[in-house]
């Protein structure tokens, strides 16, 4: 049962649409002003939502921009539901990213149709697709109904990178974002000594270079490959076409490629500014996410350099890790056993 979140500040109104979708068929959640409507979208993560413009405390524009800017909600289609016919205010909710309106007085079929199409078109596009080559595959498929987006996939061609060998360059021009089929990389920098500091390790179904594409400008990071990888190049002129294209299909795939941003922004904030042994800790954790159920394969040094310490100290920690009985070591490679203890160390 597809779930429809009102947000209507005339009680009467709100009541009347709400018996009109339940009898149809919908589970209907209702808010009385925007900044109510906000926190039960945020909890409830409705499919639809369907909101007044003019409101107390928090208006349908300001219900709208908060929700868009939100992970969570930011590809929920957003009908607007409004008495003002004015075109300045119809061309600011769409400037917004609303996918509709619907003026008062409304008709129950045109209400209903307009509800249809765009939860159908929503679904179509929305859908979660697994973050694999085969993913990849099925969400190009599905974009490339869109006139605009049919030589998505049309010249993406597979690269295989030996271990250690250079993915991409700080300061090169990046020309594909890469998607990665199998393997591992190392996203890093260098400070003018020639050190590397690692900000992340990428895996299976994670995609690199995006931020840079996006913003047209040179690499800001470099890639090497940890492992044998395996890399599927998509083109950065279809890449730009599918984000321009359609404000469903860029919003699903901005998450796909954001991972979680807030997560990852979070970790990173707690490698720079906790005890070492709490860095290394969170380090670990971070890369058992990527690994999975898999044991964690990774050079001392590298894991020194993600941690930002001196390699004598990871090893140390890791020793003390081992005797508390939090992880296991074998041929090198670390095996996290308790991971509650890791994830609840003193900072």
């Amino acid at each position: 049962m597809k779930k429809i979140l009102v947000i209507e500040d005339n009680a009467e109104v709100r009541e009347n649409l709400e018996e009109i979708l339940e009898l149809s068929g919908y589970e209907v959640l209702t808010a009385e002003d925007g900044k109510v409507g906000v926190e039960i979208a945020l909890r409830e993560i409705p499919d639809l939502v369907l909101c007044d413009v003019m409101m107390p405390r928090l208006d349908g524009f300001g219900v709208l921009n908060i929700l868009s800017k939100k992970s969570q909600t930011a590809d929920i289609p957003f009908v607007f539901l409004t008495a003002k016919t004015e075109k300045s205010d119809f061309r600011r909710g769409m400037n917004l990213g609303a996918d509709d309106y619907i003026t008062k007085p409304f008709y129950k079929d045109e209400l209903l149709a307009v509800l249809e199409t765009r939860l159908r078109k929503s679904e179509q596009i929305r859908r979660k697709f697994d973050r694999t080559e085969n993913g990849l595959s099925a969400f190009i498929n599905e974009a490339r109904g869109y006139e605009e987006l049919k030589k998505l996939s049309a010249d993406r061609r597979v690269k295989h990178f030996k271990k250690r060998e250079t993915v991409f360059e700080e300061s090169d021009y990046p020309r594909y974002l890469h998607f990665i089929n199998s393997g591992k990389i190392k996203i890093f920098k260098t400070n003018e000594d020639g050190k590397e500091y690692i900000i992340d390790i990428l895996a299976e179904g994670d995609f690199a270079g995006y931020v840079d594409l996006i913003r047209d400008t040179k690499y800001s990071e470099s890639a090497t490959a940890l492992e044998d990888t395996e890399i599927s190049l998509i083109p950065k002129e279809d890449f730009i076409a599918l984000l321009n294209a359609n404000r469903d299909v860029a919003s699903r795939l901005i998450k796909m490629l954001a991972n979680n941003v807030t997560d990852k922004e979070e970790q990173l904030l707690n490698l720079a500014y906790h005890s070492v042994r709490k860095r290394v800790a969170n380090a670990l954790l971070l890369l058992g996410d990527k690994e999975g159920e898999q044991d964690i394969s990774i050079l001392r040094d590298d894991l020194a350099r993600i941690v930002g310490t001196a390699k004598e100290s990871v090893i140390r920690m890791l020793t003390e890790f081992k005797e508390d009985g939090y992880i296991d070591i074998n041929d090198g490679a670390i095996h996290i056993k308790n991971r509650q203890k890791l994830e609840t160390l003193p900072g």
